[in-house]
């Protein structure tokens, strides 16, 4: 697609490109960036080159990144950062360790602006709604991980960050009819879900890079929040699986995502505000 005057001669990275990073980058070579992006194994670097993206290998320890060409890569305006802390005991400290190492790289790079692709589970369950004014530590190793990135990121002077923070994420082959289906005394079954779909989630990641908010902290879930025992029974009756049943009477354990910021900022109106409608 031919470049317009906003995507002319910008450039966008994305580090991270699987079920997420993938579509976004695709979208991003159709509104006419030049577009790069990173996967950790050689044998996915042609599936960026077929969507017409700059294919880089890149791999990041708590101790060194690893990638062909890592200047390359990170000659770009804009760094899209989405990759999420992997399940290990000492997440919390190696997460971190990666950002810290990654920081080092952009600060000698042309990347001025860091879009850090976050998740709402740097909050604990308040048992109340949530939104980017609370300020409470994170109960869960990943939570921990995420925050602690989030502000390693915010602290940097050289470049500018903004942090999304997205709720569960649904669509397409990532549905849930499976992940409770069968099961039995299901605990929280009346707390409300967070949850947004990939297309909202690349919608927004697009708006605010065309917006260039370059700033700030965001939430992102879908407007309607149905309980979890509404949601996976509908789910699994869908798919034709067997219903999870669960157990009454114990004490609720939730939170309940607010989005009115980036609604409001962006004026972004929802793909997909009920989860229910997409069962």
């Amino acid at each position: 697609m031919e470049q317009n005057e906003h995507t002319k001669n910008k450039s966008i990275s994305i580090l991270g490109c699987g079920w997420l990073g993938l579509p976004l980058a695709g979208l991003f070579v159709q509104q006419g960036y030049r577009v790069k992006g990173s996967v950790t194994s050689e044998e996915k670097l042609e599936t960026l080159s077929d969507k017409g993206v700059l294919p880089y290998q890149l791999k990041i320890t708590d101790q060194a990144i690893d990638c062909n060409d890592l200047g390359g890569f990170l000659d770009s305006d804009i760094l899209v950062i989405n990759f999420p802390p992997g399940r290990r005991p000492d997440i919390d400290t190696y997460h971190p360790a990666q950002i810290a190492l990654l920081i080092q790289a952009i600060e000698v790079s042309p990347v001025r602006h860091v879009l850090f692709i976050s998740s709402t589970s740097v909050y604990p369950d308040l048992n109340r709604e949530i939104t980017e004014k609370d300020i409470v530590a994170p109960t869960k190793g990943s939570g921990k991980a995420l925050l602690l990135a989030e502000n390693l990121l915010l602290s940097q002077t050289k470049f500018t960050t903004t942090i999304l923070r997205l709720g569960g994420l649904i669509g397409y082959d990532r549905m849930p009819a499976r992940f409770l289906a069968g099961k039995k005394d299901v605990e929280n079954g009346d707390a409300p879900i967070n949850v947004i779909h990939q297309d909202d989630c690349i919608g927004l990641i697009s708006a605010l890079i065309e917006q260039e908010v370059w700033e700030g902290i965001f939430h992102a879930a879908a407007d309607e929040h149905p309980t979890r025992k509404v949601y996976y029974t509908l789910a699994a009756e869908k798919a034709g699986l067997e219903v999870p049943t669960f157990a009454e009477g114990k004490p609720l354990s939730f939170k309940i995502i607010n989005s009115d910021k980036i609604r409001s900022r962006l004026h972004y109106s929802f793909k997909y505000p009920n989860p229910l409608a997409l069962l």
